[in-house]
């Protein structure tokens, strides 16, 4: 929070019109298609030079939140951040032993190829940047309901690898058994979803909206007056038992 106080202090008003319009100005036709792989060059070096993309991606969350850098901008900086930390990996494996060098460049070599398939998978088609759209929602979400941020790092960080770690111990046919099902059930709503956006008269009246199904289940409003209730009932509580002074 002072980080973002002090970037909010430091980068006001002509500060910010001039990187706002170095680092989100594209280039000019017919080579606009060009920026971003100027951006993903860019954090690539930045974060070789740091030894660190949790550093350089840190540093740039700020500066989107106050409103510098854009976030389609973000977008191949951070892909490029991913690209530039393989190069700890692979400076560290230069420095094995002999007999082990062979084994220790093939793992860091995984670990480059892996980021860039994912950059291949994820940019070049602007139509597979789909983590820029869920990124917004996550986005929108989190500034409505802000306890949301801490629940969505504790599931998908916490509890759902947790899950899949169980499962696994319990054998394939647990883990197939369940995450199989699962899989098919997301991959349905998703389908669902963009048929009701996009093509609504394939699919049942029933199925055109979700108005069929519980609130809680459509909505996170339920669970926001649940948390809110809980909140004021906790403080209300704690104004009508004050600790006593000595």
């Amino acid at each position: 929070m002072l980080l973002v106080k002090l970037l909010n202090s430091m980068l006001k008003g002509q500060v910010s019109n001039v990187i706002n319009k170095i680092i989100n100005t594209d280039s000019p036709p017919p080579f606009t298609w060009v920026t971003g792989y100027l951006a993903l060059l860019a954090g690539a070096g930045m974060t070789f030079l740091v030894q660190s993309s949790s550093v350089f991606t840190s540093a740039l969350t700020p500066l989107v939140g106050v409103g510098v850098i854009s976030l389609e901008r973000v977008y191949p900086l951070t892909l490029g951040s991913n690209l530039g930390t393989t190069g700890t990996a692979l400076l560290a494996a230069l420095a094995s032993r002999a007999e082990k060098l062979a084994a220790a460049t093939q793992v860091a070599l995984c670990h480059f190829f892996f980021n860039l398939f994912g950059i291949l998978l994820w940019y070049p088609i602007p139509a597979t940047r789909l983590p820029i759209r869920m990124a917004s929602a996550l986005g929108k979400c989190a500034a409505r309901y802000r306890w949301f941020a801490v629940l969505y790092l504790v599931l998908f960080f916490l509890l759902f690898p947790l899950v899949v770690f169980v499962l696994s111990m319990a054998g394939w046919k647990v883990l197939t058994g369940i995450g199989v099902p699962v899989i098919i059930l997301i991959i349905s709503v998703a389908t669902i979803n963009f048929l009701q956006s996009r093509r609504p008269e394939f699919l049942p009246p029933k199925l055109q909206n979700w108005n069929f199904l519980p609130v809680w289940l459509t909505s996170l409003q339920p669970m926001d007056d649940l948390i809110t209730w809980v909140t004021l009932w906790c403080r209300q509580t704690r104004g009508r038992y004050p600790p006593n002074s000595t």
